[in-house]
């Protein structure tokens, strides 16, 4: 399935949540041949994203509807910006305005939260990238949003990448392999092309994935300190990866150990969400139905 198809099939998903059985206050109380402008304010400051999620959402509940975006994803808002207008029949822009909302409010709240952490690192080369702990059915777009922001995606699947991490260890260790051998085991059977990551959280880890021709090794849970004895050990070619604990309090700390990218889980499981609104300009009918 293509990434449109997929963004299209969770826009499909939220709408038949919110509108699947009709929406039967605007059906009672708009007249059908009613037209209206609307615009998408933001009600605080942030970051953008989710703005051709809108639009697509508009369109899947009414194709007539004409809409203008304003602001690009990836742009600072501030209170009062418009980001969007949309312009046709009132009822439909009714029935598609709750989910365009909620799309997003949670899609900036993640944009702007991965925002904050790469502000805490100017200065220096170190990437901010997701995790795979996101909203369930909502990986992709909250994703895009960190992308949107300047930060990093990590594997967005399983498929998409070797990543050994310690319950994987574990399970191995009954066969008596140990973890240099594990990553020289995933090496062997990786597609061409693929890296293979290995997850430690000891310097004597550290030096096994080295010995097992790792291509990226993460640090999970490691003190500052262990941090910087891990990174000296690691060779330059080694990607390094830091992971766990990170807050905005301490990231600027993580990354002046030397690690190559911070790969921070808050910005899609715990980033508040922005606040949004859509308002009406005057509205006037349109033909005779």
């Amino acid at each position: 399935m293509s990434s449109q198809a997929q963004i299209e099939k969770i826009i499909d998903l939220a709408l038949e949540e919110d509108t699947g059985r009709g929406d039967i206050t605007s059906e009672a109380l708009i007249p059908p041949n009613l037209a209206g402008r609307a615009s998408l304010l933001a009600k605080e400051e942030g970051v953008l994203a989710g703005g051709e999620v809108a639009r697509i959402a508009f369109l899947k509940v009414d194709p007539s509807l004409e809409v203008e975006i304003l602001i690009q994803d990836g742009n600072r808002i501030k209170p009062g910006d418009i980001l969007a207008t949309v312009h046709g029949r009132v009822i439909n822009i009714l029935k598609a305005e709750r989910v365009v909302l909620n799309f997003l409010s949670h899609l900036s709240g993640v944009a702007s939260e991965t925002a904050r952490y790469i502000a805490r690192l100017e200065g220096l080369n170190v990437a901010i990238s997701d995790t795979r702990k996101t909203s369930p059915g909502l990986r992709m777009l909250e994703k895009y949003a960190v992308y949107a922001a300047g930060g990093r995606s990590h594997r967005p699947d399983l498929a998409s990448g070797i990543l050994i991490k310690d319950n994987h260890l574990v399970a191995l260790k009954a066969k008596d392999i140990s973890l240099k051998d594990a990553v020289a085991l995933a090496k062997e059977k990786a597609r061409s092309g693929m890296k293979v990551e290995v997850e430690v959280n000891t310097t004597s880890q550290a030096q096994e994935a080295v010995d097992g021709g790792a291509d990226v090794i993460m640090l999970d849970n490691m003190s500052l300190d262990d941090m910087k004895l891990a990174v000296d050990l690691i060779p330059e070619e080694i990607e390094v990866e830091a992971s766990g604990g990170i807050t905005l309090d301490n990231v600027r700390e993580v990354a002046m150990t030397g690690v190559d990218v911070i790969s921070v889980g808050a910005i899609t499981h715990s980033a508040r969400a922005l606040d949004f609104s859509l308002e009406f300009g005057p509205q006037k009918a349109q033909g005779s139905g």
